[in-house]
């Protein structure tokens, strides 16, 4: 794939990006084609795909496009083992948040299915989880979630770890053995690339 050219619409196809972001890229200069045919369509060699990924890992670590060019125009051939091993670490809190969510959503259904009316308490958490979910995850905020968790983890009585432990044995029991052995791999690709 390295000599390998993508036109425009090939690489939006192939990436999931549109074409019209991969324009507001190369207008501001985040993103330039190689080269261009004879009838002016961009063209996309492996080192912009490389750059690419680039782009999209810095975004979902929270940086502005803004930040992002000033990042990779810093330092142009930024080290891709670190860049991934960043990503990584987000998308592992990611899963740890989306697991959160899910025992929440879990709780929820199983007290409506009591015919029991969730508290304010529960929907106002439910409401700030899924919109955490949602934010982009910066260096910082990484940070303060690691602190909070640990924080959280400390607090708790034991009556509390109790019940947040059978929280998520039951959240797993309810996933399928797909789920499960799916999520196991994730785990075990996070832990391999952090130690």
């Amino acid at each position: 794939m390295q000599g390998k050219v993508w036109r425009i619409g090939e690489l939006a196809g192939e990436t999931g990006i549109t074409v019209r972001t991969l324009h507001h890229y190369d207008q501001l200069g985040l993103l330039s084609p190689s080269s261009r045919t004879s009838g002016g369509h961009r063209c996309y060699t492996s080192r912009d795909v490389q750059r690419l990924h680039r782009i999209i890992a810095l975004q979902s670590c929270g940086l502005s496009l803004d930040e992002i060019k000033t990042a990779l125009d810093a330092d142009a051939h930024r080290d891709l083992a670190g860049l991934l091993a960043r990503q990584l670490e987000v998308v592992s809190e990611r899963m740890r948040q989306a697991v959160a969510l899910r025992m929440r959503l879990a709780g929820i259904l199983d007290a409506l299915g009591q015919m029991a009316e969730p508290s304010v308490t529960e929907i106002l958490r439910l409401i700030e989880e899924t919109i955490t979910m949602n934010q982009p995850l910066t260096p910082q905020r990484f940070a303060e979630l690691k602190e909070e968790r640990t924080r959280h983890l400390r607090e708790m009585s034991a009556g509390e770890f109790a019940e947040l432990s059978q929280k998520r044995e039951q959240t797993w029991a309810a996933l399928s053995q797909e789920e499960q052995a799916r999520l196991l791999e994730q785990l075990r690709e996070a832990f391999a690339a952090v130690g």
